[in-house]
């Protein structure tokens, strides 16, 4: 069901209308073959010390994963998010965070524009999901001024931030409004360690110790992990264990969990300091290129931009461009987008004028015709 404004974009849905895009889709199918990926959120290639390091415990292959171990990295997210171990479930993937969630609802709630895979495994658990459709510029606020409207009834919401694809960051208070007697409000915050330092410790809601908040993050964006599947829950432990209840045996493996280990102990201070560097840079030099290029391009507070090309038919240019071997994110697959947005990886200069140069030359093309 769909409640809300899609917005201004005519190939988005209209309001009350059910969305009927594929909410199975993700950027990797775009991004497979490209030369040039704007299409995965993942940033770049993973850090030489870290495979050194995971190149070391390949020999611990042959034995299962040790519990110890596990729980060794439980204590390390734990004492970074001012939390207990018993309040952190390590996941293969925050993928997986989302595919145990229908075991802890019945009446589940997605805040949209944004990742659809709740949605995807909601649907595949026979679970109708409320979606909520925020309008531009997709904040919360919205429903904090009644606006739009989460239903009283979501016994579960969903909800990211930064947000994928609009990278739109919500207050804390925006969050925490979202919580209700007999609701938990997941929060996905796969993003949120390169987020500017001073607005994660204004924003986040992984150290909210609160039973009615759920948090997922994830270790595949940052470190480009993506082929490895690491992430993390943090909520209370009831519900951690009511999540974890039907979880295989062995569900992280050893690898996994020494590449959280590593990057607890070594990547959270300098070498994380680095990257938001870098996402900062990359972003605001990519923003000024795509302004002088006439593209429009939302205020951005994640390693993604929400932008529309200057073309007049983004999706004839979108496949052309693939076929050019430069991948982007197609956005009608987000519930409350359409076809004429584009979610674009914060990438650096070169990529990015390669991206510009092509759009118009192919949007000149099309002219001709």
């Amino acid at each position: 069901m769909m409640m809300g404004n899609t917005g201004d974009d005519a190939a988005a849905v209209s309001a009350g209308a059910e969305f009927t895009g594929d909410v199975s889709y993700h950027g990797d199918v775009a991004a497979r073959g490209a030369l040039v990926d704007f299409a995965v959120n993942v940033r770049g290639t993973t850090p030489r010390w870290l495979l050194d390091a995971l190149g070391s415990h390949l020999n611990d292959l042959s034995a299962y994963p040790d519990p110890m171990l596990d729980r060794r990295v439980r204590k390390l997210i734990a004492r970074r998010h001012g939390r207990r171990e018993d309040e952190v479930l390590l996941l293969a993937g925050v993928a997986e965070g989302f595919a145990l969630l229908p075991d802890i609802c019945g009446r589940p709630a997605v805040i949209h524009p944004q990742f659809t895979e709740p949605d995807a495994v909601m649907r595949a658990a026979g679970i109708d999901v409320d979606q909520v459709i925020l309008r531009r510029p997709w904040d919360l606020g919205q429903v904090r001024d009644g606006s739009v409207a989460v239903p009283d009834g979501a016994d579960l919401v969903v909800v990211g931030n930064p947000t994928n694809p609009t990278s739109v960051l919500h207050s804390r208070e925006d969050i925490l409004a979202l919580r209700a007697p007999g609701r938990i409000v997941v929060v996905d915050e796969a993003f949120m360690d390169v987020v500017a330092e001073d607005a994660e410790e204004a924003c986040e809601v992984a150290s909210v110790r609160d039973p009615g908040l759920l948090v997922f993050r994830s270790l595949t964006k940052t470190w480009a992990l993506a082929g490895l599947r690491c992430g993390y829950a943090l909520g209370a432990p009831e519900v951690l264990a009511a999540l974890a209840r039907r979880r295989p045996a062995w569900p992280v493996g050893t690898l996994q969990l020494h590449a959280m280990r590593l990057v607890a102990e070594h990547g959270m201070g300098r070498p994380l300091q680095l990257e938001r560097a870098d996402v900062a840079r990359e972003r605001e030099l990519m923003v000024a290129l795509l302004d002088d290029a006439g593209w429009e391009v939302e205020p951005a507070a994640g390693p993604f931009l929400l932008a529309r090309p200057p073309v007049a038919d983004p999706e004839a240019v979108r496949l052309a461009l693939a076929n050019r071997g430069v991948a982007v994110r197609r956005c009608d697959t987000f519930p409350g987008l359409g076809t004429s947005w584009w979610r674009l990886a914060v990438r650096g200069p070169a990529d990015v004028g390669t991206l510009v140069g092509e759009v118009t030359r192919i949007a000149a093309l099309q002219r001709e015709r």
